[in-house]
């Protein structure tokens, strides 16, 4: 059986766990040679055997994020795919304290209290949040597209967005970003498409990973229920959405998003 990205050379952003080890180890399963970034580097060596490596990246530090490029190509070859998942929902400042506690107030009964984060929103968490979440998603890709263009055989770019971003239901500086990250899509396939570089989006809805682990089943519950599904997705669901788009399978798609969200919103 042929494997749809044999001999290709991917990398993935904030592969270590959950949706972004599932994408790495499909992406692996479909034959290419998987570079996976992540903080924890020695968490991202141990994901995959080799010849798959693992590299310490801060994708919010441009010096990090260009060391940990050139090191995958000392070590793989190249860049064929990236997979930008890396990101942050909140943030030390960002006001989502205050929100969380005017939310549980007015539950309760105190028509007085708000659920404001923007209100309570530093510049400090505002600032993280988008500099991990949107910047590194450009840091990354500029990365790449250097390499990508130096090889002149093309790649695939593609970023994880979100369905709060077309929803707007999730923190302010998340929604901000991921939405924006979708604007970076677009016009980087436009710009692109010339290089036979494709840039596309997988946008998840919620899904089974760490993050809900600690959650009350109720809240649980709640999440599941915004999907016609009734169900959150599974981090293998989202990957084969990934492998797709950065296959041949999808070679006239650019520019595009797919929605992996049980139906919680159809836009």
């Amino acid at each position: 059986m042929t494997l749809r990205l044999e001999g290709k050379r991917a990398v993935v952003t904030g592969g270590a766990q959950g949706i972004g080890a599932a994408i790495a180890g499909r992406l692996a399963s479909e034959g290419a040679a998987v570079a996976v970034l992540d903080l924890d580097g020695s968490k991202a060596a141990e994901l995959l055997p080799a010849p798959h490596i693992g590299v310490a990246c801060d994708v919010a530090n441009t010096a990090s994020v260009d060391a940990a490029f050139a090191e995958v190509v000392a070590k793989l070859g190249g860049v064929d795919i990236l997979v930008n998942n890396a990101g942050i929902g909140s943030a030390p400042g960002d006001g989502m304290a205050e929100f969380y506690a005017g939310q549980a107030a007015r539950a309760g009964g105190d028509e007085t209290a708000y659920a404001d984060q923007t209100l309570h929103c530093g510049d400090m968490g505002w600032s993280r949040v988008l500099s991990v979440t949107l910047d590194g998603t450009f840091r990354c890709s500029r990365a790449a597209v250097k390499i990508m263009a130096e090889q002149g055989t093309g790649g695939s770019i593609v970023n994880i967005g979100s369905t709060a971003a077309l929803a707007g239901n999730g923190p302010v500086p998340y929604v901000t970003a991921k939405a924006a990250v979708l604007g970076m899509t677009r016009a980087m396939a436009r710009e692109l498409a010339p290089r036979n570089i494709r840039v596309n989006a997988v946008n998840p809805g919620a899904t089974e990973t760490p993050i809900y682990a600690p959650l009350p089943d109720e809240v649980k519950a709640a999440v599941a229920a915004d999907s016609v599904m009734n169900r959150l997705a599974h981090p293998d669901e989202i990957a084969g959405a990934v492998a797709y788009l950065a296959s041949a399978d999808a070679s006239f798609a650019t520019g595009s998003t797919i929605n992996v969200n049980g139906g919680s919103w159809f836009s």
